[in-house]
């Protein structure tokens, strides 16, 4: 069997897919991949469904090939060379038999996603490849390990797409929760104005942030009872500082919930570096359903957007090329 064999590796590579949703009621979030229209742009690249790829969380690492591929690089761009040779991110490339591929640390954002044509062959567990370190199902790849690949059916490469603007924070467009009510009124519209920095604490269960005026604290805080809470929930615990919530999330809460990031722009949260400012901006539940239904087909005409990529020609060997094909006598060329 053909495998992807991992030399060396970051320490936040994982396997990722879709996630394992209809598990809230074991005390299992989804998870999957922090950024799913990265795992999106992957499989549109390489034309075929969405699987799973390897999600690589700051820094990729030194991957050889078992066999002939072809590979895309979506998601937070990040450094990257095959047998030296620099490649274009956000693309798809051919990969020769037993060549190296090489994924340094995100020039942008946070998690960069290498897809391999055909799939990952892994067993499912409660459905999905997906590790979820929160919840101790699998975990971060380490060197030395083998990952099976599924027989490519074939098909073009040295495609792109289009970067999608989700790697510097934003603004985010939030839904009323269930406690958005208890927050008082100049809570709320300050919310809204203020500007807030990604703090260097998150991983793929949440992200926290910096307000830049006083926090959001509330005294009735703790007498709020633990319920269910979903990705894109914002906490604001005892400190004031809001945590919105992402994939591998626990299943429940107590800490008062100020608003719901809507789904379509949680992959905007998951790229958000330590540094990078967002905004907050309350939305009406027919908004929100227009934008999810924006981002859904935007995720559909994603193949039709795929074009083949214009090389830079100071990237080109010319001597890796047949330049001219036959001979010439100085007046006809053959």
């Amino acid at each position: 069997m053909s495998a992807l064999e991992i030399l060396e590796v970051g320490p936040g590579v994982t396997v990722q897919d879709s996630g394992r949703p209809g598990y809230l009621g074991e005390g299992v979030s989804r998870g999957g991949a922090a950024d799913r229209l990265a795992l999106a742009e992957g499989a549109a690249l390489l034309k075929q469904p969405v699987g799973a790829a390897l999600e690589m969380a700051g820094l990729g690492g030194r991957f050889r090939f078992g066999r002939a591929a072809r590979i895309a690089l979506t998601g937070a761009p990040m450094r990257a060379t095959l047998d030296g040779v620099v490649l274009r991110w956000n693309a798809s490339h051919t990969v020769p038999d037993g060549a190296v591929l090489e994924i340094g640390g995100v020039t942008q954002g946070v998690y960069g996603y290498l897809t391999v044509g055909g799939g990952i062959d892994l067993p499912l567990i409660l459905g999905a490849m997906s590790a979820h370190l929160a919840a101790g199902i699998s975990g971060p790849l380490q060197a030395g390990d083998r990952i099976a690949l599924k027989d490519d059916a074939g098909g073009v490469s040295g495609l792109g797409l289009a970067v999608s603007d989700r790697f510097e924070g934003g603004t985010l467009r939030v839904l009323p929760s269930l406690q958005t009510d208890v927050f008082p009124k100049h809570m709320r519209d300050r919310f809204e104005t203020d500007h807030f920095t990604r703090d260097t604490r998150g991983n793929r269960m949440g992200v926290r942030l910096k307000p830049s005026s006083e926090g959001y604290g509330l005294e009735a805080g703790g007498r709020i009872l633990s319920e269910v809470i979903t990705p894109g929930d914002i906490q604001i615990p005892g400190d004031g500082a809001p945590y919105i919530l992402l994939g591998e999330c626990q299943t429940t809460g107590g800490y008062p919930r100020i608003g719901t990031v809507i789904p379509a722009d949680l992959p905007r949260v998951a790229q958000a570096a330590p540094g990078a400012n967002l905004r907050f901006r309350f939305v009406s539940r027919e908004e929100a359903l227009a934008a999810e239904g924006a981002y859904r087909t935007g995720l559909d005409r994603l193949r039709a957007q795929v074009a083949p990529l214009v090389r830079d020609p100071h990237d080109i060997n010319l001597l890796a090329y047949d330049l001219v094909s036959g001979v010439t006598d100085g007046e006809v060329m053959r």
